[in-house]
């Protein structure tokens, strides 16, 4: 995965979600703590927290993780899910296992839930 963007106290790992935004530039916090906001409201039931220096949740092991960059917010839903939604994915750059939301555009709410709805019944089998 790419090197998360600077964020403003560069030389303190975050510890916990909440440092992480909190670290983020003010002019993309907005964005991110949306894209957050989204993530954890689609799976109440998973335990929020920082794995390889980047947010995450846990349910059952890694759910998904996902991070602010330079000039993108990036979603982590496992490889197999990307496969999934494929077609739903075509205005979006991505990789084996990676999602891109470019700065500034519109964050699809709906797609996002799913891909973490898909996760949790995955992680729930």
């Amino acid at each position: 995965m790419k090197t998360n963007i600077k964020l403003t106290t560069p030389l303190v790992k975050p510890t916990s979600t909440t440092e992480y935004i909190k670290a983020i530039p003010a002019s993309i916090r907005p964005g991110f703590k949306e894209l957050h906001q989204i993530i954890i409201t689609s799976a109440p039931e998973a335990i929020q927290d920082i794995s390889y220096g980047m947010p995450c949740l846990k349910l059952n092991g890694i759910l998904i993780y996902y991070a602010c960059h330079k000039g993108h917010y990036g979603l982590y839903p496992m490889a197999d899910t990307i496969i999934e939604f494929k077609d739903k994915l075509g205005k979006y750059e991505i990789s084996k296992g990676a999602i891109k939301f470019n700065h500034g555009n519109p964050l699809p709410k709906k797609l996002i839930s799913e891909i973490v709805k898909y996760r949790v019944k995955q992680k729930m089998k």
